[in-house]
């Protein structure tokens, strides 16, 4: 059961790491790039982003950072590691409630609005990116617990 923890927190940790380079990227470089171009071809590039990036690979990061967050926490309680488990919880609880919860309620709803034309870009992209940030700082916040997890856990 050790083994199997410490496989699925390094995993999150890894998925974590992985989604919070994907957010960052955006905020830092992909929404810029947009906002530089005209707003018909920043539109039609978005859109086209968000076709694309449902695909398997991004899914399977998406979704198992926090389920896997969450296995490592129970798997740690189970085992009496208390602290580490209830520190990898937590990583689970900030990467559902900053990344899976923020992408649901609030950017997923924007991409649709965007793809049926009822939002313009400056208003979109600027609402779009703020979330963005959170997202991907939920993520670096979920890497620096799980990774505090397998430091108190050594």
């Amino acid at each position: 059961m050790d083994v199997l923890a410490a496989v699925a927190a390094i995993v999150a940790l890894v998925l974590n790491g992985l989604m919070a380079g994907l957010y960052f990227a955006f905020s830092v470089s992909v929404m810029p790039a947009l906002d530089a171009i005209d707003q018909d071809q920043a539109t039609a590039a978005m859109r086209s982003v968000n076709q694309k990036i449902l695909n398997p690979v991004f899914l399977l990061a998406f979704t198992l950072s926090p389920v896997l967050s969450l296995l490592a926490g129970v798997l740690l309680l189970v085992s009496g590691a208390s602290v580490p488990g209830i520190v990898a919880l937590a990583a689970a609880v900030v990467c559902f409630a900053g990344s899976i919860l923020v992408t649901s309620v609030v950017n997923v709803p924007l991409n649709n609005a965007l793809n049926e034309g009822n939002v313009d870009w400056p208003g979109y992209s600027s609402r779009w990116t703020r979330w963005n940030h959170l997202r991907g700082w939920a993520c670096v916040l979920s890497v620096v617990l799980l990774g505090a997890a397998l430091y108190l856990w050594a």
